[in-house]
């Protein structure tokens, strides 16, 4: 219960940043990927933001619709689809991406340095078991 009571307290303002701008936050994720690393393929990008494949396919055909992503395919390999932020998704990051940073210091000021460091890596630790503990099931 605890972390469903750590998410009710801190997700509420992230959510009202991605509602005035109409984005859902499986799109901010895909955005905020892109931002960091654009023309990922569409596996990388899976991989990169836990979305299953067939998910994100409609995630980016809606931000593709809504012009902030495009698709592209590799040049060595037409299999391959990179997908690009545009003109107007970068101009969205400008005009996000500060408040959403501000929402993170907030949290960030919330506790002292050593704490915030000692919760991102319970949180690592704890994904990592998580996915040793899926890759066992899947190899086994």
């Amino acid at each position: 219960m605890m972390l469903y009571r750590t998410l009710d307290s801190v997700l509420p303002p992230f959510r009202a940043i991605y509602h005035e701008f109409g984005i859902t936050e499986q799109q901010w994720r895909v955005l905020r990927v892109l931002w960091d690393a654009n023309g990922q393929s569409l596996l990388a990008l899976a991989q990169a933001t836990l979305i299953s494949s067939p998910s994100l396919v409609g995630i980016v055909d809606r931000l593709s619709r809504d012009g902030l992503v495009e698709r592209r395919r590799s040049k060595v390999d037409r299999r391959v689809v990179h997908i690009l932020v545009t003109r107007k998704g970068k101009a969205l990051e400008r005009t996000v991406r500060p408040r959403i940073d501000a929402i993170y210091r907030e949290l960030e000021a919330s506790v002292t340095p050593a704490l915030w460091d000692s919760l991102f890596e319970a949180m690592d630790q704890i994904n990592r078991s998580a996915a040793a503990k899926s890759d066992a099931l899947s190899n086994g």
